[in-house]
């Protein structure tokens, strides 16, 4: 049986809602790992793209230190020492001593790291502009309305969970 969640008169529960929202995070995961499969494992500038994530923390959130950025990233400390000695290599990152701790390192973006940063930005939004080049403006902006709320959903509603785990040990 299909029901339209977006009919108030349907009968349809939170459940509903929530079963049909997580078929659609499927299909859009399989649909962005298509999208993926069918680029190069490594961008145009020979670095590996998973590392880009690695780049877009430091533009993003500003130097840190290899640890929180394997905890941002929710990723092994060894995979991010690995992408960042080839953000080191590149020229896109450069390790400086840590203002807090100076026997410490904090990973910086350099300005080529930045022009790279932006030039990514800037495909990407090519495409997801791309995307939704046939949606009306305004539902371009109620969604990405939408998707932000979501997002800053899962964020405080994971976030809360983490504490309760941690309170309860």
């Amino acid at each position: 049986m299909v029901v339209d969640a977006r009919d108030p008169g349907a009968g349809v529960t939170e459940q509903d809602v929530a079963d049909r929202l997580g078929g659609q995070l499927i299909r859009l995961m399989r649909a962005i790992g298509r999208t993926k499969s069918h680029t190069a494992k490594y961008g145009p500038d020979g670095l590996e793209r998973s590392a880009y994530s690695v780049l877009f923390c430091l533009v993003h959130d500003g130097p840190q230190r290899t640890g929180k950025l394997a905890d941002t990233l929710h990723t092994e400390t060894s995979t991010i020492s690995r992408q960042t000695r080839s953000l080191v290599a590149h020229g896109l990152v450069e390790r400086r001593a840590d203002p807090v701790d100076g026997r410490a390192c904090v990973l910086a973006p350099t300005a080529k790291g930045v022009r790279v940063f932006e030039e990514n930005r800037r495909n990407r939004n090519r495409w997801l502009a791309g995307v939704m080049a046939e949606w009306p403006a305004d539902e371009r902006a109620r969604f990405t309305d939408l998707l932000e709320l979501l997002v800053s959903g899962i964020e405080e509603f994971t976030a809360e969970k983490s504490t309760a785990t941690a309170d309860s040990n």
